[in-house]
């Protein structure tokens, strides 16, 4: 969970936050925990297949006979002639009156109990990739498996329960640059530049947790972030203002992590799945992408991917379990190159003349000095 941290480093429960914050309790000095929550209820009320979206769930309020009622779509009673209340929503629902006061109501939405009916949470994605760790000759010759192009497995999560309603798949802008086709020399199994983002977000929200104000984390970040890679190929100032803009939204290092490769062009999208669900209803969901080193493996695995028999019928897993395998020597050298459409890469090079890279660079050099040497 992360910590929201003010000047005086106090630190709010983000998943307690979220709950007071979405269930009605308000968002305060203090911050309600789960436990304090004690009965909700949830509703699918644009009929989508979840209860993810704003105000499909509620704290449930208490009423004078001790029983709960459930807000989400609560009527008032209707009573007949000898002053007896029905439901008019459905006579199988209870008329209650609650503790504040009021005429009946009833509700078709029932309430639970968190701590008998607890919400069921997803970790995020644990794919590390295809590690760099194979044996190698005394000429240096890889000796085991290649990948060509291969990537990692990651979620992000739009707005929903567990991220207080923020998007967490937010499209920032281009961050992460494939600068001049360095990708051609980067074939292989070391994913470099998704796993310096990797690196730097995680070390950003290690931070922020720890108790850092939402800059110093930003920073710390950034310095994870720029070690081993080329500094044209990140704009260092862009990835501080985005952290700190995802960390106050309550995202964790995994959807920055997603959201920064998303933006820059270089994952592939699969679809979405459940993280967070209560009483079988879905209060959050999570988008499943395959991101790659650079956005020429996204569009050559894209489009090279149907072309191969071994992925016919399963291109890319599933959202929860996505298959991001790069290629094998034999299935790259059985690519049809000419059915590749890579316009959208060369618009991309074609676009950083070389005083426009040079130029790039001393601002992003000069971006990452001020940022971690205030």
């Amino acid at each position: 969970m992360i910590g929201f941290a003010t000047k005086r480093r106090r630190r709010l429960d983000l998943r307690g936050a979220a709950l007071g914050l979405v269930l009605g309790m308000g968002l305060t000095v203090a911050c309600p925990s789960i436990a304090s929550a004690q009965q909700i209820c949830a509703a699918d009320l644009n009929n989508n297949g979840d209860a993810a979206d704003e105000g499909e769930q509620a704290s449930c309020l208490a009423t004078t006979s001790g029983a709960w009622l459930c807000p989400i779509q609560q009527v008032d009673c209707v009573a007949d002639a000898v002053g007896q209340y029905s439901c008019p929503v459905g006579a199988q629902y209870a008329c209650v009156v609650k503790s504040t006061g009021g005429p009946p109501a009833c509700s078709p939405n029932q309430c639970a109990d968190l701590a008998t009916n607890p919400i069921v949470e997803e970790p995020p994605m644990d794919d590390p990739g295809t590690e760099p760790n194979g044996a190698i000759d005394a000429d240096g010759n890889c000796l085991g498996q290649i990948e060509i192009f291969s990537g990692r497995g990651i979620r992000c999560r739009p707005p929903g329960l567990s991220t207080t309603f923020s998007n967490c798949c937010k499209d920032k802008g281009k961050i992460v640059k494939d600068g001049m086709g360095s990708s051609i020399g980067s074939i292989g199994t070391k994913i470099a530049v998704a796993k310096g983002v990797f690196t730097g977000m995680k070390a950003a929200y290690v931070a922020f947790k720890a108790g850092a104000t939402a800059s110093e984390a930003a920073s710390a970040g950034a310095h994870a972030l720029i070690v081993g890679l080329d500094p044209t190929s990140i704009a260092v100032s862009l990835a501080i203002n985005f952290m700190m803009e995802f960390l106050f939204a309550g995202c964790d290092s995994q959807d920055m992590e997603a959201a920064m490769l998303r933006s820059s062009g270089m994952c592939h999208e699969i679809g979405s799945y459940c993280t967070s669900s209560f009483l079988g209803l879905c209060l959050q969901k999570a988008r499943g992408n395959c991101c790659f080193n650079t956005k020429l493996g996204r569009i050559i695995q894209e489009q090279g991917r149907p072309q191969l028999k071994a992925f016919n019928g399963n291109l890319w897993g599933t959202a929860k379990k996505p298959m991001c395998r790069g290629f094998t020597p034999e299935e790259f050298q059985a690519l049809d190159f000419s059915k590749i459409d890579l316009s959208e890469y060369y618009a991309d090079i074609e676009a950083r003349a070389q005083s426009d890279i040079r130029q790039d660079m001393g601002e992003r050099v000069n971006a990452y000095l001020k940022a971690v040497n205030p």
